[in-house]
């Protein structure tokens, strides 16, 4: 028995197409309002920084910083903060880098400096870096920067750890999550590799290391404008330190790539 066809009239094609053609339209009116949204989201977190490619208000934004590191940071101790030849280019580079603006990416030409990666401050002990860190933090604090960051001492965070037996509150922040979603924060995480000593169990080294794989998750796993940072210091030369976290794989000393390693010269500041 012969198979029967049945064609489509002229009529039908053209019904067929005009819905395809009202599908399409459709499809794309959907993925511009999202596109719209996408935009608006990234422009209000633009508009979240000041523009410092503006001279005037980076002038600005440096004598703020100065202040609130006089004021502020260093007032208990009574004394100022000295900017020279060690610190005045890092301290450039640095309120561009907070700030979202470009102009980061050229202060040290020769290096691969991005916007989106951390940062890794080594450098003697007294050079700075931990007070650097904290005059910043409370610079974007009072700027109500959407880069504001948390300084912590691996101390603090290995009291942490015999407290709760994880160190959840500096990496993915579970407890305060919002359904499947974690919540970190950005993270500044002082003096690693100072020393690797027993504590209730568990020395600290492996505490340090947790956080570096966990955070490096959380970095590689946002959106570039949703990224949480996990800034470091430490007093080790970038040798040392691939000497103290190399393991059979070679996966933390990778992960340092994804720092902006930053070395602050100088003699003890204190």
């Amino acid at each position: 028995m012969a198979e029967q066809t049945t064609e489509l009239t002229a009529e039908q094609i053209a019904e067929v197409e005009a819905r395809r053609k009202e599908q399409a339209k459709a499809a794309w009116q959907n993925v511009n309002e999202v596109a719209r949204v996408v935009l608006k989201k990234i422009r209000n977190a633009e508009s979240q920084f000041a523009d410092l490619t503006n001279p005037e208000v980076y002038r600005a934004h440096r004598e703020l910083l100065l202040y609130i590191a006089n004021t502020v940071c260093l007032a208990p101790q009574h004394r100022k903060f000295e900017v020279d030849d060690n610190n005045r280019d890092v301290l450039r580079f640095l309120l561009y880098y907070f700030n979202n603006c470009p102009l980061a990416e050229e202060v040290f030409p020769n290096k691969p400096y991005k916007l989106h990666n951390n940062l890794l401050i080594m450098g003697n002990v007294g050079t700075g870096k931990t007070m650097l860190m904290k005059i910043f933090s409370e610079y974007l604090r009072a700027t109500k920067n959407p880069n504001f960051f948390e300084n912590v001492s691996v101390t603090q965070m290995t009291n942490y750890f015999t407290m709760h037996n994880n160190i959840d509150r500096y990496t993915y922040n579970e407890e305060n999550n919002v359904g499947f979603q974690s919540k970190p924060v950005n993270i500044c995480l002082n003096d690693i590799g100072v020393e690797n000593r027993p504590f209730y169990g568990i020395d600290t080294r492996t505490i340090v290391e947790d956080f570096l794989h966990a955070r490096n998750e959380i970095w590689t796993m946002t959106a570039i404008d949703q990224r949480k940072f996990a800034h470091l210091t430490t007093n080790l030369d970038l040798k040392k330190l691939k000497e103290t976290f190399s393991d059979d794989f070679g996966r933390l000393v990778d992960r340092f790539k994804t720092y902006n390693i930053i070395v602050l010269k100088g003699e003890s500041r204190r």
